[in-house]
C-alpha cells in the first residue's frame, strides 16, 4: 500500500463513467422543463438537426433540436429571437457538455404575438376575407361619417379637425370604444355592430393612434375581422402609423396609413372639388352653346322653308275651286247614267202586258197546286201502308193476343212480369191478368216440374 492511498477509500472512476453518472442524474431529475432565452450561434447542417445556444444576461446553455422536431415547428427562427423551449436536460458524454435536448420551441414575448398574427392572417386569407372582389367602393360624396374609436384619443381629434377644415358640411357620429387592453376587442365589435344596426353613416372609420404591437393587438382580433368583413357599410381601417399593419387593415375595404389619412380619403378636398365643378361647368357651357348654335341653324332652315300665309291661302282656295268643279262634273255624269238606266227599265216594263203576266202566273200557280196535292197524297198512302204493317206486327207479338188464346199474364205486387219460379216467393200474392178481368192468387208451393200433361208432352217433343 502506497502512502497516497488511505484505508476504506473508493477506487477512482474514469471520465466516461463520471459523465455517464452525471447524464443519468440530469436526465432523471430535469424532464420536460420550460426555459426561455435568446437564440445565438444557430447552426443548421445538412443533416436537418439544429444546434444553437440559449442565453440570457448572465448565462448560456447549448441546445440540440433534432430533425424530427424541426419539421413540426412551422415557424422560421433566427439569431436574436426570444424563444420558449420545452426540453429535457442532458449531457453530451464525448465532450462533457451540459445541454438541452429540445422537444418544442416557440417565439416568446413579441415574437409570440407576431407568430399569432401570421397564423391568423394566413387563416383569414385562406377563407377569402382579403379578396379584392369583396371590397366595397367608398361613396364619392358622403354626407354622414361614423367613427369607431376612443372619444378621448388623439386620433379622433385629428379626424375631426381635418373634417372641419375640409368639409364642415358633413355630419359626424362617434361610436365610442376601448382601443387598448383586454376589453378593447369586444368593445370594438360592439361599437361596430351598433353602427351596422343604426345604418346611419355612408362610411365608417375604425382605428386609433400609434403604439406598440401589444397596444394595437385588439385590431388583430378574429371576431372583429369577421365583423368588418361582413359590414354592409364601407369601412376604412386607420390603425397606428404608416408602418403598422393589423388584421383590420387587410379585411377593411380601404386601409389608411393614419387616422388623418382616413379623413382625407373619405372626403374630397374642397379645392379639388371646386376645380372639378369648374371643369364640369365649362363643359356644360360648351355643350349648351353648341346646342344653341344647332337650334339657331335649324331655325334658320325652317324659316327659309316657311311660306307666306296669304299665298298659301290663295293656293288652297284655288284647289278648293278645282275640287268643286270636279264634284259638279262627277254629279252630272252620274245623273246622266242613272237617267239612261231608268229609261231602259221603263221600256222593259211597257213591253210586258200586266194581264198576260197575271194569266201566266195563275196557270203556273194552278199547276204547282195540283202537283203539291198529288205529292201529299202519295206520302200519306206510303206512311199508311207502313203503319198498317207495324200494327199487324205489334198485334202478333202483343201479350194481349195470348190472352185471347186462353193464357194469362202473371205479375208480382210491383207489377213486374213473372217469368220463372225464381221471380216470386212462397206465400206471396200475385196477380193473373185474363182476357176479361184479373185474379189475385197466393203462391203455396214452387216446383220446377210441369203439372200440365200437354205441356209435358210438348217438352218431350
Amino acid at each position: 500500500m502506497t502512502s497516497s492511498q488511505r484505508p476504506n477509500q473508493a477506487p477512482p472512476i474514469s471520465v466516461s463513467e463520471l459523465n455517464q453518472q452525471a447524464k443519468s442524474l440530469l436526465e432523471g431529475h430535469f424532464l420536460n422543463v420550460l426555459v426561455t432565452g435568446e437564440i445565438s450561434n444557430l447552426a443548421k447542417p445538412s443533416s436537418g438537426h439544429w444546434y444553437f445556444t440559449l442565453k440570457d444576461e448572465k448565462a448560456q446553455i447549448r441546445c440540440a433540436l433534432f430533425r424530427s422536431k424541426t419539421q413540426r415547428l412551422g415557424q422560421r427562427f433566427e439569431n436574436g429571437q426570444q424563444v420558449n423551449v420545452r426540453a429535457n436536460v442532458s449531457l453530451y458524454e464525448t465532450r462533457g457538455d451540459y445541454q438541452l435536448i429540445v422537444e418544442h420551441m416557440s417565439l416568446a414575448g413579441l415574437g409570440a404575438l407576431q407568430q399569432a398574427f401570421d397564423v391568423l392572417k394566413q387563416q383569414l386569407k385562406a377563407k377569402g376575407l382579403f379578396d379584392t372582389a369583396l371590397k366595397q367602393s367608398l361613396p364619392p360624396y358622403p354626407e354622414r361619417i361614423g367613427i369607431i374609436t376612443s372619444p378621448r384619443g388623439a386620433a379622433i381629434l385629428d379626424i375631426l379637425s381635418l373634417l372641419k377644415r375640409r368639409a364642415a358640411h358633413i355630419e359626424v357620429m362617434i361610436y365610442p370604444a376601448v382601443v387598448q387592453g383586454q376589453e378593447a376587442a369586444p368593445s370594438l365589435v360592439t361599437a361596430l355592430a351598433l353602427a351596422q344596426r343604426h345604418n346611419w353613416a355612408d362610411t365608417l372609420i375604425i382605428g386609433r393612434g400609434g403604439g406598440s404591437l401589444e397596444d394595437l393587438w385588439a385590431f388583430n382580433d378574429e371576431t372583429l375581422a369577421y365583423t368588418i368583413a361582413h359590414s354592409k357599410i364601407p369601412i376604412i381601417s386607420a390603425v397606428g402609423h404608416e408602418v403598422d399593419f393589423t388584421i383590420a387593415d387587410f379585411v377593411a375595404d380601404v386601409r389608411a396609413p393614419t387616422p388623418s389619412a382616413a379623413a382625407e380619403l373619405v372626403i374630397p378636398d374642397q379645392a379639388e372639388l371646386l376645380k372639378t365643378l369648374q371643369s364640369v361647368q365649362k363643359r356644360q357651357i360648351r355643350a349648351i352653346s353648341l346646342k344653341l348654335a344647332t337650334y339657331v341653324h335649324h331655325l334658320k332652315h325652317l324659316k327659309k322653308r316657311l311660306r307666306d300665309p296669304k299665298r298659301t291661302l290663295q293656293e288652297q282656295a284655288q284647289r278648293l275651286d278645282q275640287l268643286e268643279l270636279a264634284l259638279v262634273k262627277q254629279q252630272q255624269r252620274y245623273l246622266s247614267l242613272f237617267s239612261q238606266q231608268l229609261e231602259q227599265l221603263l221600256t222593259r216594263v211597257q213591253a210586258l202586258s200586266p194581264k198576260l203576266w197575271v194569266a201566266n202566273s195563275a196557270f203556273e200557280l194552278q199547276t204547282l197546286y195540283q202537283r203539291l196535292v198529288a205529292a201529299i197524297s202519295n206520302v200519306i198512302d206510303r206512311y199508311s201502308d207502313n203503319l198498317y204493317q207495324q200494327v199487324s206486327l205489334l198485334n202478333a207479338i202483343s201479350p194481349l193476343s195470348t190472352l185471347n188464346r186462353g193464357f194469362c199474364l202473371l205479375v208480382d205486387p210491383k207489377n213486374r212480369l213473372i217469368g220463372t219460379i225464381d221471380d216470386i216467393s212462397n206465400n206471396t200474392p200475385i196477380y193473373a191478368q185474363l182476357k176479361q178481368g184479373h185474379l189475385t192468387l197466393q203462391v203455396l208451393e214452387k216446383s220446377p216440374e210441369n203439372r200440365l200433361k200437354w205441356l209435358n208432352s210438348l217438352d218431350k217433343t
